[in-house]
């Protein structure tokens, strides 16, 4: 039992951790896509890292998801 309790606990760590990464996301992109809008299609080399990174946050977590549903569909978890 202990072990479902702690499997459900990492599973909604991750969900926040996916809500916050897609949050992040969404609210980088849209500020991209004003700036784009604003400068004739250009945006600043900041925003486009920032960009960047809030991909590759969404990117680990998706890795993250991937690999606890393989570990459920082969049945390593409940």
């Amino acid at each position: 039992m202990d072990k479902r309790k702690a499997w459900r606990e990492q599973e909604q760590r991750l969900v926040e951790s996916w809500s916050t990464a897609v949050a992040h996301y969404r609210e980088v992109q849209a500020e991209l896509e004003r700036q784009r809008l604003a400068a004739g299609g250009h945006a600043s080399e900041e925003l486009l890292l920032r960009a960047e990174a809030a991909r590759a946050g969404v990117e680990a977590v998706r890795k993250q998801v991937a690999r606890l549903k393989g570990e459920f569909s082969s049945g390593k978890r409940y």
